[in-house]
This record gives C-alpha cells, structure tokens and sequence, in this order.
C-alpha cells in the first residue's frame, strides 16, 4: 500500500506574499529615483509552479520565481524573482512563516531591483 504524502501548506503562501506586497509598496512610495516614481504594487503571485516550492527545489535554487503586478496602474505583469537568505532558507526548511524574513521598514539595505525596461523585480529576503 503507498504511503500517502502528507500536504502541507507551504510558508510561501498568500500571507507573506500580502506583506511582501505591502513592504514593497512603502518602499516604492519612499523612493527617490524618478522612474518609479508613482509605482505601487498591486500584488504577488503565491501560486507558482508547483515544483519550485518543494523544500529541495528552494534549498538548491534558493529562489522562487513568480509573478508581481507593479506600475503607476500597478496592473503590469512583472517577473518577480524573491531570492532567500540564509535565514529564509532555515524557516522555509522548517516549514515556518516567512514574513519576519522580509527586511525590516528601518533597512538601510537595497533589498528590491526593479527593471522596468524588461518587467522583473528581485527581492532579496534575510
């Protein structure tokens, strides 16, 4: 008899992609470079390919790919490439909330790249 996997909802999911959404819109509204400008985040994608939320996939690629909608509407599909630091890595494995990963509103870090010209933006978590 096969032993049937037991399905856990994943930490990437629809409450940290809402809180990622948010923190990227204050840091859009707070941002000095002209060509954003206007630019808010009108959400991300929490579903992408199955296959890249397995615990093996996100501890070998260290990334998720997914989509952003970004812009002065904030309706422009972009490709959003969320990147895990060692400390998003460990809570991913351990099947934990992700939201403390994402940096805190006082960073000083460059934690978002936005590349209006070829719609992708990369996050980098903690």
């Amino acid at each position: 008899m096969k032993k049937l996997e037991q399905k856990t909802e994943s930490p990437f999911n629809e409450k940290f992609c809402t809180k990622l959404e948010y923190r990227i819109c204050y840091e859009l509204e707070k941002s000095t470079d002209p060509e954003l400008k206007g630019f808010w985040c009108d959400g991300i994608s929490w579903l992408p390919t199955e296959n890249q939320l397995t615990k093996k996939q996100v501890n070998d690629k260290r990334k998720i790919e997914t989509k952003a909608w970004i812009g002065k509407t904030g309706q422009t599909e972009f490709r959003a490439i969320i990147n895990f630091g060692k400390k998003a890595l460990s809570k991913y494995a351990k099947e934990m909330d992700l939201t403390e990963c994402i940096p805190d509103l006082e960073s000083q870090d460059e934690w978002i790249e936005i590349d209006i010209d070829n719609k992708t933006i990369n996050i980098e978590l903690n």
